[in-house]
């Protein structure tokens, strides 16, 4: 029974980061307009609309039938990820969260004796916590991407998605005044 519970806890407990890391995403593209999500530093750079069509052709190649074939699809241009499809805002949030779907009709139909299965990923073996971990990973990097190019485009209009600068000590005397309870980090956001 405890084990049943550990395993039902990890599966609760992605679904919520994901979550977090989706909704992180789109407290950025809330500052944002259509000219802000094209912006490059330089020709090397990707721009935010480059890194969310990169977000979402591995999510839609990662998720689609997440335990039954590669992670890698044969139909996945992945080259094409860094140029810009994107002619508007608009367009960039329909393709998120048709990606974000696709993950989250994944995991929400995973069961615990799912969690130990090997899936593949370029044909190299993951368990699939391993592959769940992996990309929880990734887009937690890319939307650190995100975050960091947009508070770059809105400087002094950024509107802080985390504990405003120089306040960390009056949000820890609140936190500390509370008594302790188990939760999500993400309950208060």
């Amino acid at each position: 029974m405890l084990h049943l519970k550990v395993e039902n806890n990890y599966i609760n407990s992605v679904k919520r980061q994901f979550e977090y890391y989706q909704n992180l995403g789109e407290k950025t593209f809330d500052q944002l307009n259509d000219s802000n999500i094209q912006w490059q530093i330089n020709d090397e750079s990707n721009s935010i609309a480059i890194i969310v069509n990169h977000m979402v052709g591995n999510m839609l190649s990662r998720w689609t039938n997440f335990t039954n074939e590669d992670g890698e699809k044969k139909w996945r241009n992945r080259d094409s990820e860094f140029e810009n499809p994107f002619t508007s805002k608009n367009e960039m949030l329909i393709a998120w969260s048709r990606g974000w779907n696709c993950l989250f009709e994944a995991i929400n139909s995973l069961k615990e004796k799912d969690l130990t299965k090997i899936i593949y990923i370029r044909n190299e073996g993951h368990t699939v916590v391993e592959a769940i971990n992996r990309q929880l990973c990734h887009y937690s990097y890319h939307v650190g991407q995100l975050v960091y190019l947009a508070k770059m485009i809105k400087n002094d209009d950024w509107k802080t998605l985390s504990i405003a600068r120089n306040k960390s000590s009056h949000y820890n005397r609140d936190k500390f005044n509370i008594e302790k309870s188990r939760k999500h980090f993400t309950d208060d956001v």
